[in-house]
C-alpha cells in the first residue's frame, strides 16, 4: 500500500507532485465514492480492484473536463493559429498518473487513496496501456502533445484508434509468440465519442472530367467517427485533444445486395469497412505495401482535413458554407505536420479538396498547400521509405493518383527548366519511380508538398541534406532543417522517478519541469558528497524495486548491487542486440575462464519486440533468451552474470526500469539511428551510455562531454570508407580470438545443444549479409565495457558522471523541440498562458503571450 505522507511532505503545501491539502483529498475522496456507486450501485464490498480503478480514473477526469472545455472555449474565441500533428502512430501509454502529475492532483489522490484503504501503485498497474505505436515514432508524438499542451499552443493530436495496438509479446520456450492486444476490452475512461463529427471517407470509384472539374464517383464510403482524448498541459490549466478515428460502415453498406436476398453477407461485409481501424500494423522501420494499410493512411487523412477546413471555415466566417476566395489565410491559421510519410497523401488530398470543391485555381490551390504542410523524416534505412505501387493507388484513390502526376509533371517541369538535358537528376527527384513495378516516392511528394523538412538529430539531418535527398537540398536548402528529438519530462522524470525529480527539486528549485535547461544548476553540486550519496541512494533504491520485480515475474533472483546493463528497444538488426548477446558470451567465456576475474557482477537486461514478420529478429530473441538459459543456470558464474530478456517492452515497463538501470545500450551502427529517445531517458534518469557516434548520441556527447559517455567504434565516415574498400567479416573472426570463440559456440549448438543448427541463420547473416557490421565494432565495443566496470568499481567517480549527464539533459527535453518547431515551422509563439481553473472566473485568465495571441 502506498505510505501516507509525512507531517513535512503534509506542511509543504506545493511540491512538483501537487498541492495536498484536506479540502483536495476530501473533495477526491466524495467524487470517488460517487464514481464507486454510479459503478455498482450496489454493497462497496463487491468491488473489484478494476472497479476502484475506474472510479478513481473517473475522479480525475472530472478534474480535466472543465479545463478542457475552457480550453477549447478559449481557443474558439482567440482563434489562434492551430497547429495539426498527423501520426500513423501515438504511443501514450498509460493514462492515470501522467493526468494526475499535470493537474497538481498527485499527492492529493496519493493521500485520498490511502484514507479509502487503496493502494495507489495496485490501481495504477490496472489500466492497460495504450499502445498505438510500434516505438519511437510513435512515442515521441505522445511527449509532442504533451508539450504543446504544456507550452499552451493550439494543438491537436489526429490519428487512428487502433481496436488493437501493438501486439502483446508472450516468449515461449525462448521464442517471440504475439497475442493480440485487447486494450478496449474493460472501456477506456479517458476517451469521448463524438458521433456529432461523424464524417465520411471515400475510396475507389472513377473519375469524371466536366465542364465544371473533376469528379470523383461511384465511391464506396467509410465513416470515420471520432474519439477524443484529453491531453493536459503541466500545471497551465491547458487541456488540448488528440481526436483518433474509429471506422464505421454506413447503414446502407452493400445492402443493395438486399435485394438479391443475400442479406446475411451484406451485414457481414460491413466488417470489410470496419476492418481499416481494426489493428496497428506492427513494423517499425520497415515498409509493407498492403492495400489496408494505404486505406488507414487515407482514412486518417481525409477524415482530419474535413475536421481541419470544417474548424478553419467555423472560426473563420461562423460557417460551414463554401466562399470562394476565403482560403487566403489558411496557411496563417492552419499549420499540419506530418510524423513521416504514413500521412503523406494529406498533400493530394487537401489539393482535392481545393482544386475539386472549393474550386480554387491549381496554382493558388499549391502555394496554400505548400505553405501549410511540413515533413519530419524519421529514417535513412532504405527498407523503410515508403513507395506505394502506382496501380494499387490508381484503384484505391484513382483522383488522388492523377493529383500526384499534375504535381510531379510541373515539379518536373521546373526541374528541367534549371537543368537543361540532365535526364538523370529528372529520374532521381521525380515522385514517380520508373523501372518494374511503378510506384510514388512518398517521401519526395513530402519534400515537393511542404514548405519545411526535418531530421530529428543533427547528424540524421546532415545525412538527410547530403546523402538520402541531396538533390532536393541542393535545389532548396532553406527547406531543410533539423529538430532534435526530445522527451517530457513529466512522464519521464516526475512519473518514472519521482525520488530522483524531488531530489533535484530539493537543489534547484521545481521550476525545472518546465524548463529543463535549469538542470545545468546540478554542475555546482558534483563535488558535493551529500548529494553524490543522495543520487546514488535514489538509484539503488529504484534498483532494489525492479530487482523485486523480476524476481516476481521471471524467478531469477538478481542481486541489486550488480550493474544494471539495459538494452531496450524494437529487436531489428541495426540497432544490434547482437553485439551486446557476443559482449555477453565473451563475459561468460571469461568467467567460466578464471572465475576470480570479473569483479563486477552484471544484470544483463535485453527488451523489445520483433515485428511478426521479421525472421531475424525473432531468432535474435530466440539466441538472446538460449544464452540466458545456459548463463543464469550455471554454477560457476552465479551472481556474477544474469541475463533477463524483458517479455513484451512496452510504456509502462520502460517507467519500471529506466529509472532502474545503470548502463544505457545505445549501440547502433554509425549513421542509421535517426535520434533515439530511449538515449535520452535514460540520461536523465542517471543512467551512463554505451553508445556510437550516431543519431543524438552525438549531441548528447556534445552536451555533457564526450569523456562523460562511454563512446566508442566507427563514426559515419568509418562506415563509409568500409564500404567502399569492402565489408570482410571473416577478418575478425580470425584476428579476435573471443570472438571466434563466442561464433563457434553458437555455430557448434552449445546454447541450443537439442538443435545444433538452430542458430546458422544467424551465423550466416554475420559473416555474408551483416549491413550492420557488428563484428567490426565487437572489439571495441568489449574494450570500452571493461572500462565500463573499472569506473563502476568506483562509486563515487561514477556517480559524479551520472550527475554531470543529468546536468547536461535539459537539451534534450520536448519543450525545447516544440518552441523550435513552432517558432522555426510554424511561426507561432509558444504562451506561458495560464487559462483560469473552473472554479474560477474565466475572465481571470492572464495572457503573456507577445501581442496578445494565444499560440
Amino acid at each position: 500500500m502506498s505510505r501516507p505522507l509525512s507531517d513535512q511532505e503534509r506542511r509543504k503545501q506545493i511540491s512538483i507532485r501537487g498541492i495536498v491539502g484536506a479540502e483536495n483529498v476530501a473533495e477526491l475522496k466524495r467524487g470517488f465514492n460517487r464514481h464507486l456507486h454510479f459503478t455498482l450501485v450496489k454493497d462497496r464490498n463487491v468491488a473489484t480492484p478494476r472497479d476502484y480503478y475506474f472510479a478513481l480514473a473517473h475522479t480525475v477526469r472530472d478534474h480535466l473536463v472543465g479545463r478542457w472545455i475552457r480550453t477549447q472555449q478559449y481557443y474558439y474565441e482567440k482563434d489562434p493559429k492551430r497547429i495539426y500533428y498527423l501520426s500513423l502512430e501515438f504511443y501514450m501509454g498509460r493514462t492515470l498518473q501522467n493526468t494526475m502529475i499535470n493537474l497538481g492532483l498527485q499527492n492529493a489522490c496519493d493521500e485520498a487513496v490511502y484514507q479509502l484503504g487503496l493502494d495507489m501503485e495496485e490501481l495504477e498497474e490496472i489500466e492497460e496501456d495504450a499502445g498505438l505505436g510500434n516505438g519511437g515514432l510513435g512515442r515521441l508524438a505522445a511527449c509532442f502533445l504533451d508539450s504543446m499542451a504544456t507550452l499552451g499552443l493550439a494543438a491537436y493530436g489526429y490519428g487512428i484508434r487502433y481496436e488493437y495496438g501493438i501486439f502483446n509479446q508472450k516468449i515461449r520456450d525462448g521464442w517471440q509468440v504475439e497475442e493480440a492486444d485487447d486494450w478496449l476490452r474493460h472501456g477506456n475512461p479517458w476517451e469521448k465519442a463524438r458521433p456529432e463529427y461523424m464524417l465520411p471517407v471515400h475510396f475507389y470509384g472513377r473519375v469524371e472530367h466536366t465542364a465544371a472539374g473533376a469528379k470523383w464517383v461511384d465511391t464506396q464510403v467509410v465513416l470515420a467517427l471520432p474519439y477524443d482524448t484529453p491531453v493536459p498541459g503541466y500545471m497551465n490549466n491547458t487541456v488540448n485533444t488528440m481526436r483518433l478515428w474509429s471506422a464505421r460502415a454506413p447503414n446502407d453498406f452493400n445492402l443493395r445486395d438486399f435485394n438479391v436476398g443475400d442479406y446475411i453477407q451484406a451485414v457481414l461485409d460491413r466488417n470489410l469497412a470496419e476492418n481499416i481501424s481494426r489493428v496497428l500494423y506492427p513494423n517499425d522501420n520497415f515498409f509493407e505495401g498492403k492495400e489496408l494499410r494505404l486505406k488507414q493512411e487515407y482514412f486518417v487523412v481525409a477524415a482530419t482535413l474535413q475536421d481541419i477546413i470544417r474548424r478553419f471555415k467555423a472560426s473563420k466566417y461562423g460557417s460551414t458554407d463554401s466562399v470562394r476566395t476565403m482560403f487566403d489565410s489558411f496557411p496563417d491559421q492552419v499549420a499540419i505536420q506530418l510524423n513521416d510519410t504514413h500521412p503523406a497523401m494529406a498533400i493530394p488530398e487537401l489539393m482535392r479538396i481545393f482544386v475539386d470543391i472549393e474550386k480554387l485555381p491549381w496554382n493558388k490551390a499549391w502555394d496554400i498547400t505548400k505553405r501549410t504542410f511540413a515533413y519530419t523524416n524519421h529514417t535513412v534505412l532504405p527498407e523503410a521509405l515508403e513507395r506505394w505501387p502506382v496501380d494499387l493507388v490508381e484503384k484505391l484513390l484513382p483522383r488522388h493518383l492523377q493529383i500526384i502526376y499534375e504535381i510531379n509533371q510541373r515539379h518536373l517541369d521546373h526541374i528541367a527548366t534549371l537543368f537543361p538535358d540532365d535526364v538523370d537528376r529528372l529520374r532521381r527527384m521525380s515522385l514517380i519511380e520508373e523501372g518494374g513495378t511503378k510506384r510514388i516516392n512518398m517521401a519526395h511528394l513530402c519534400i515537393v508538398g511542404s514548405h519545411a523538412v526535418n531530421g530529428v538529430a543533427k547528424i540524421h539531418s546532415e545525412i538527410v541534406k547530403t546523402q538520402v535527398f541531396k538533390d532536393f537540398a541542393a535545389l532548396e536548402p532553406e527547406k531543410f532543417q533539423n529538430k532534435t528529438n526530445g522527451i517530457t519530462p513529466r512522464r519521464w522524470l516526475l512519473l518514472c522517478n519521482p525520488g530522483l525529480a524531488e531530489l533535484i527539486a530539493e537543489k534547484i528549485g521545481e521550476d525545472y519541469v518546465r524548463d529543463l535547461s535549469q538542470l545545468t544548476k546540478l554542475h555546482e553540486f558534483v563535488d558535493n558528497d551529500l548529494f553524490i550519496r543522495e543520487v546514488a541512494k535514489v538509484k539503488q533504491e529504484n534498483k532494489v524495486k525492479f530487482a523485486q520485480y523480476l524476481e516476481k515475474e521471471y524467478k531469477v533472483k538478481i542481486n541489486p548491487s550488480s550493474m544494471f546493463d539495459v538494452h531496450v528497444k524494437r529487436i531489428h538488426e541495426y540497432k544490434r542486440q547482437l553485439m551486446n548477446c557476443l559482449h555477453v558470451i565473451t563475459m561468460y567465456n571469461r568467467i567460466r575462464r578464471d572465475p576470480a576475474k570479473l569483479s563486477v557482477p552484471r544484470t544483463v537486461i535485453i527488451g523489445g519486440k520483433a515485428a511478426p514478420g521479421y525472421h531475424m529478429a525473432k531468432m535474435i530473441i530466440k539466441l538472446i533468451n538460449a544464452v540466458a538459459q545456459v548463463v543464469n543456470n550455471d554454477p560457476v558464474v552465479g551472481s556474477k552474470l544474469k541475463v533477463i530478456f524483458l517479455e513484451n517492452y512496452r510504456v509502462s515497463l520502460a517507467e519500471k526500469v529506466i529509472p532502474a538501470t545503470d548502463l544505457s545500450e545505445q549501440i547502433s551502427t554509425a549513421g542509421t539511428e535517426a535520434s533515439g529517445t530511449g538515449n535520452m531517458k535514460f540520461m536523465l534518469n542517471g543512467a551512463l551510455t554505451i553508445g556510437t557516434m550516431d543519431g543524438a548520441n552525438v549531441e548528447m556527447a556534445e552536451e555533457a562531454g564526450e569523456e562523460n559517455l562511454f563512446i566508442f567504434g566507427m563514426r559515419v565516415e568509418d562506415v563509409t570508407e568500409l564500404d567502399r574498400e569492402g565489408y570482410n567479416a571473416q577478418e575478425y573472426y580470425d584476428r579476435l580470438p573471443e570472438l571466434k570463440q563466442a561464433i563457434d559456440q553458437i555455430k557448434s549448438g552449445f546454447f541450443s545443444p537439442n538443435e545444433p543448427d538452430l542458430f546458422k541463420d544467424v551465423v550466416n547473416m554475420l559473416f555474408h549479409h551483416d549491413r550492420f557490421k557488428v563484428f567490426a565494432d565487437y572489439e571495441a565495443y568489449v574494450k570500452c565495457q571493461e572500462k565500463v566496470s573499472e569506473l563502476y568499481l568506483n562509486s563515487k567517480a561514477w556517480t559524479k558522471m551520472v550527475i554531470r549527464n543529468i546536468a547536461a539533459a535539459g537539451k534534450f527535453s520536448s519543450d525545447r523541440t516544440i518552441k523550435e518547431y513552432a517558432r522555426d515551422i510554424w511561426h507561432v509563439e509558444p504562451s506561458d498562458l495560464k487559462i483560469p481553473p473552473p472554479n474560477e472566473p474565466r475572465d481571470a485568465v492572464e495572457d503573456k503571450t507577445p501581442n496578445g495571441t494565444a499560440a
